[in-house]
């Protein structure tokens, strides 16, 4: 398998992280990655952040495969809610630029990085860390977006491998 440009997002309405890797599936370069942070006073306005800020990073960097994390409703409903209207602008974002969108729960990200569906925060940074090599922890809402796209590399590996032809956890938009 060739190189593959991943980028991988951590939604939020105050703060969206991102990361972009180079990959093969098995082995990951880091590229890039940051946090989108949202001052607007207003949904709409966080929302048309969101879909600015990924269109222009997708520009910049020019993924060939993008990923983000399903929402998840642990306490707030409302929060919920606001997670997955800013889903919904990243992955607009993303449609628009005719890339194809993989979608995982955090236990799905969190197994495939850490080995444990229930590993916390501080886990998935240092793993980012030792996976890609980056000299400095990287920050919660990046970790996160660099191991949703690590774990979307190693999903397009096993597709490609022909060995499943789809997942019980991941799915394809």
């Amino acid at each position: 398998m060739t190189m593959l440009r991943v980028m991988g997002i951590d939604p939020g309405s105050r703060i969206t992280g991102y990361g972009v890797i180079d990959t093969d599936g098995c082995r990951h370069k880091y590229v890039t990655s940051g946090c989108i942070r949202i001052s607007a006073d207003n949904l709409a306005e966080k929302l048309g952040i969101i879909f600015v800020e990924i269109s222009r990073i997708v520009s910049a960097w020019e993924p060939q495969s993008l990923a983000i994390e399903q929402v998840f409703v642990k306490h707030n409903a409302d929060s919920a809610l606001k997670l997955g209207q800013a889903r919904g602008a990243a992955i607009c974002a993303a449609i628009q630029a005719q890339l194809a969108v993989g979608e995982y729960t955090p236990r799905t990200v969190k197994k495939a990085v850490v080995g444990s569906g229930a590993a916390d925060k501080q886990q998935v940074q240092q793993m980012m860390q030792r996976l890609l090599g980056l000299r400095e922890l990287p920050q919660s809402d990046e970790a996160d977006a660099l191991a949703i796209a690590i774990c979307h590399a190693h999903h397009i590996r096993i597709r490609s491998s022909g060995l499943v032809s789809g997942t019980s956890r991941g799915r394809w938009v």
